[in-house]
C-alpha cells in the first residue's frame, strides 16, 4: 500500500487514538513527521515523541496527551496543504488559527514552523495544518 498523503495519515492516525483514549499512537516515521510531532510537544499538545528502529526504516512513537479529567487536549487536527491542492502563503498572510488559541504548522524554507514563528520570522510558506 502506498501512502499519497503521509501527514493526512498522522493526523488521522492521532485523532482516531484519541477518540479510542490509547495513550500513544505508533506510525512510520520520516523526517517531516517527526517535525510535526517535535512542534505539537513544543506546544504542550503531546507528551512527547521518539524514533525507534524498525525492521525497515524508523517507527515513530507519539505519546497523547489527556487532561486530569481524560478529555483529550488536542480537540481539533485539520490539513490544509494537501497533495491535491497546496495551499502557500506569503510572509504577510499567515493564518491565525481560532485567533491565536490554535497552532498553525508552516513547512518554510527555514524548515517545519508554528505559524507564529514564520510571522516573527518574516518567511511564508505551505500552510501543512491546523492544531487546536
Amino acid at each position: 500500500m502506498t501512502l499519497t498523503d503521509p501527514i493526512a495519515d498522522l493526523l488521522t492516525r492521532i485523532r482516531n487514538a484519541l477518540v479510542a483514549e490509547h495513550d500513544e499512537v505508533e506510525l512510520p516515521s520520516s523526517r517531516f513527521k517527526a517535525e510535526v510531532a517535535r512542534i505539537l510537544a513544543e506546544q504542550g499538545y503531546i507528551e512527547g515523541y521518539r524514533t525507534e528502529p524498525a525492521r525497515v526504516g524508523q517507527r515513530l512513537h507519539i505519546d497523547l496527551k489527556y487532561t486530569p479529567d481524560r478529555r483529550p487536549v488536542i480537540s481539533g487536527l485539520r490539513r490544509v496543504s494537501r497533495p491535491g491542492r497546496r495551499t502557500y502563503v506569503g510572509a504577510g498572510e499567515v493564518p491565525r488559527v481560532l485567533g491565536g488559541m490554535g497552532t498553525a504548522i508552516v513547512s518554510t524554507s527555514s524548515g517545519v514552523m508554528t505559524g507564529h514563528e514564520a510571522r516573527r520570522a518574516g518567511v511564508g510558506g505551505e500552510v501543512v495544518a491546523f492544531i487546536y
